[in-house]
């Protein structure tokens, strides 16, 4: 692989060896960024380059003005920031960040070269996760190589630079055995003595960074973006002795946003594979306090005035994608995040972009404000004004949208849903901005339009959004993950109710046990009224209890770390390979054949017996029944009745198909079956219905048909 050395020779084709030289632009009117930034709303800037000449420029426009030979030196609370997103950096494709570069760098010369304080922060995910070597099988993400590279390219921006980790940054699973010890290079290769950090930028401003230390030991899934208990304590006594009201302002920069920011553009993966928010399912150790824990310091230290995170490739032309502290009560209920700006940021090579963005962020400040801007690389570098927020005392601030918003527009993205008057079930705030007020529902019959809410008696938050059963967190109403997919959601109702807690474990009207050493042990386990969450289907009687899981929480933590899931499979494949060897079969011929089988396993009963799972371990099983059940639909004798008259097959045929289209669904299938073999089981019924549907298109056509009462078995099976 490609040492540090061949990155230079690589990077020098496309880079100047040092800075680019600093040219003054001519003089020409613009607005500045006191300016902006005092005035407020009535000096939004729309569609002007704010770029490369900035402070140039206001230089020149004190000179004009003033008919003075030199314009003053800023003051010591100005500062610039450049913000890069997830960089993901593939050393064979460099042109995008060799261009990014060529963008950036004279914005940060343009205030170092007036005396502004100038910083680079990268949000991590530094490398590219797969092979970027010919005939090497090692993933360049959070190698040595990787931190090397990227290290000499932050380094190469010409101002102090800081890196927080990502979720991708400690992925050198080939290279490194254990997180410590990949964390250590990390910090080494990047100067940093511990994961997190704090620059002072300007008079009383502190850049502040959190960064991931977890990868191979992720209790879930491996990119959870997991900030330690150490770092979390370090930043609560940070945000503690820097209080507002002695003028402190801090900027915070993670990998991921924490919950509760308000950010509802993401990526719908991120947020069904628990992996969205910062330390999304609790953490290493599986502790959701630490989930809330971020949104609770930004509520209760008004010092931390912005948050900037990447995280989703997404872009910066969203409104969604800034949020301000306060909201117009018109718009919603009132979202208590403090005095802290929420700023997702995009990413700078194309190939990396999901929705075709190719952006960095801008912060500039003084004691007066800050400005959010966008570096768009994709036009030439050009940066446009996203945001103006303007201090009105220690502790509030007004925040100001720029320009107009891009409607969001793609199947893989989610909108995050705010509840709003007239939904069912309203959603609202309580006085004090730190709970919800949620009315509970008898159900709702669920499709791709339904919105309903329910606040469960343990303080649990679930809500039918885009045909979806998803957990909320209770006090700022944002997503957890998925409960029920549209699959299995779809025209069924959603009901919950109680489940059935005997009066005497009832609070008001509880008696306990008197026996010695017993006491109170008859209601142990009740913690407040139990509920119950099922999923009702009218039209045929099923009913699907909705289980928590241990925790108590309702979504789905489906997805296991990276390095577990390796294993898994090379065992499976190590199954198929002994399948085809013993079998004399080809690979296909064995698909969902070979199945794996998990625990611990989930059962209401005293004493296991059986462990298979329905559509996991007994999938290969319920095959082999749905074989035996076609066979034993009928005798022979009714077999040749069937192939004697082909109008009787037709006649059957119609009769199932009501609505006339020539095709029959699963579900009439179904209830045939049922009428012929009244003993076949719910889930053997869907198997052998998915046996008989031979192109899987989710009907049946006649000819489908014919095969399956003429030789009692699937046409798959027949062949």
């Amino acid at each position: 692989f490609a040492a540090p050395a061949r990155l230079s020779r690589m990077m020098g084709a496309l880079l100047p060896a040092s800075l680019l030289p600093f040219r003054p632009s001519p003089i020409r009117p613009r607005h500045l960024l006191h300016a902006a930034i005092r005035r407020g709303p009535a000096m939004i800037v729309e569609e002007e380059d704010l770029g490369t000449d900035f402070y140039a420029a206001r230089c020149d426009e004190e000179v004009q003005e003033n008919d003075v030979d030199e314009c003053e030196v800023p003051s010591a609370d100005e500062f610039t920031v450049a913000i890069l997103g997830d960089l993901h950096v593939d050393p064979r494709k460099l042109d995008d960040y060799a261009e990014g570069r060529s963008h950036i760098v004279p914005v940060l010369e343009d205030a170092a070269s007036r005396g502004v304080g100038a910083a680079l922060v990268s949000l991590g995910d530094l490398g590219e996760s797969k092979p970027c070597w010919e005939g090497s099988p090692e993933l360049y993400a959070g190698t040595t190589a990787c931190h090397d590279h990227a290290a000499e390219y932050l380094s190469s921006f010409g101002v102090p630079y800081e890196v927080v980790g990502g979720n991708h940054d400690l992925e050198g699973i080939d290279e490194f055995s254990t997180d410590e010890a990949n964390l250590e290079a990390f910090c080494r290769i990047h100067h940093k003595p511990t994961m997190q950090f704090c620059r002072q930028i300007a008079d009383r401003t502190l850049l502040v960074g959190l960064g991931s230390t977890v990868f191979r030991t992720a209790k879930y899934t491996s990119h959870e973006v997991t900030v330690d208990d150490e770092q979390l304590a370090w930043f609560e006594r940070l945000v503690s002795e820097h209080p507002s009201e002695e003028g402190w302002k801090v900027f915070v920069f993670t990998h991921a946003p924490p919950i509760g920011s308000g950010l509802r553009v993401l990526q719908e993966n991120h947020v069904v594979n628990g992996c969205c928010w910062l330390n999304h399912s609790g953490g290493k150790n599986g502790d959701p306090r630490t989930t809330t824990k971020f949104i609770e310091l930004v509520r209760r230290h008004r010092c931390i005035k912005a948050w900037f995170s990447g995280h989703f490739h997404l872009g910066q032309d969203y409104q969604d994608s800034i949020t301000f502290p306060t909201i117009p009560r018109e718009e919603g209920p009132y979202p208590n995040r403090g005095s802290c700006v929420f700023a997702q940021t995009s990413v700078m090579r194309a190939g990396t972009s999901r929705d075709t963005r190719q952006q960095s962020r801008l912060l500039r400040g003084n004691k007066d404000g800050f400005e959010i801007c966008t570096v768009n690389h994709a036009a030439g570098g050009t940066v446009r004004l996203d945001a103006t927020i303007t201090y009105t005392d220690s502790n509030h601030e007004v925040g100001v949208y720029a320009h107009d918003h891009a409607e969001l527009d793609h199947d893989s993205f989610m909108k995050v849903y705010s509840p709003s008057e007239g939904d069912e079930c309203y959603v609202g705030y309580d006085g004090d901005g730190d709970g919800v007020s949620i009315d509970p529902t008898d159900g709702c019959q669920v499709d791709e339009e339904t919105v309903a809410w329910w606040h469960m008696s343990d303080g649990r938050v679930l809500g039918v959004y885009d045909g979806r059963l998803i957990e909320y967190e209770p006090s700022t109403l944002a997503p957890l993950g998925l409960v029920v997919g549209y699959d299995e959601l779809q025209g069924k109702k959603v009901v919950v109710v109680g489940s059935g807690v005997p009066d005497e474990c009832v609070a008001s009207t509880a008696s306990v046990s008197q026996a010695v050493g017993m006491e109170g042990a008859d209601c142990a386990e009740f913690e407040g009224e139990e509920q119950a969450v099922l999923l009702v289907d009218e039209e045929t009687g099923g009913i699907t209890v909705v289980q928590p899981n241990e925790d108590g929480s309702y979504w789905r933590k489906i997805v296991r770390n990276k390095m577990v899931r390796m294993k898994e499979k090379r065992r499976v494949q190590a199954g198929r390979a002994y399948a085809e060897a013993a079998f004399d079969g080809s690979p296909d011929a064995f698909e969902g054949r070979v199945v794996s089988s998990w625990g611990p396993y989930t059962s209401i009963v005293g004493t296991a017996v059986k462990t298979g799972v329905a559509g996991l371990t007994t999938q290969a099983e319920n095959v082999a029944k749905a074989e035996q059940r076609w066979q034993s639909l009928g005798s022979e004798e009714q077999g040749r009745a069937w192939a004697a008259t082909g109008s009787q097959l037709a006649d059957a045929f119609n009769k199932v198909d009501a609505d006339g289209n020539g095709s029959i669904s699963h579900a009439e299938l179904a209830a045939a079956i049922k009428v012929v073999d009244p003993a076949s089981t719910a889930e053997e019924v869907a198997t052998m219905v998915a046996v008989a549907d031979e192109d899987e298109d989710g009907e049946v056509t006649l000819s489908e048909f014919v095969m399956l009462m003429l030789y009692q078995r699937g046409p798959a099976l027949a062949k």
